[in-house]
């Protein structure tokens, strides 16, 4: 009985011992090359209203209430979701808006899991196209290093990046 309570401490320490040592911070990105000028896919980035026909989690749960409020487009415009337990519930505001170039957000989670977080597109001309670099980035708890110590985050959410990654390209280049 003795052994195995001294296993669960120093298992329990273990796993403390690497969620502490992990960076508190975090930055999921991804990145794709479109065959866009910028001016068009900008366009999709800078209007929510245009999200539904890319975003990866429109499809997860098409029943999905969402509301737009604020400004049409770019900075002060605001989008509201909440829906099935794949996507949650939670809001996002346009925080900067750079013609052609960026798009900042403050990123909120309410749930599944609480958790604010800045997120911003950034485009790049790129010959006869454009590359589209996705970011995620915001501050990692400890109890949220110890669950990405055992749940891979970038591989969870870095597969959502890469298929709306993909959605806005067949978007973008029809």
């Amino acid at each position: 009985m003795l052994s195995a309570i001294v296993f669960l401490a120093i298992l329990a320490f273990a796993i403390w011992l690497t969620g502490f040592l992990r960076p508190n911070v975090f930055v999921l990105s991804r990145s794709l090359d479109m065959r866009a000028p910028p001016e068009k896919i900008f366009a999709q980035l800078n209007d929510f209203r245009n999200w539904k026909a890319w975003s990866p989690w429109e499809k997860m749960d098409p029943a999905m209430q969402r509301s737009l409020s604020g400004a049409a487009s770019g900075k002060g415009a605001k989008y509201a979701w909440h829906g099935n337990k794949k996507v949650g519930e939670g809001n996002m505001h346009i925080t900067k808006s750079v013609a052609f170039s960026s798009v900042l957000l403050d990123l909120n989670f309410l749930k599944p899991i609480k958790a604010s977080n800045e997120t911003e597109f950034k485009i790049k001309p790129r010959g006869a196209g454009s590359e589209v670099y996705w970011e995620m980035r915001g501050p990692s708890t400890v109890v949220m290093r110890i669950f990405h110590s055992m749940m891979d985050m970038d591989a969870m959410v870095g597969k959502d990046f890469e298929q709306g990654l993909r959605n806005l390209k067949s978007v973008v280049e029809r």
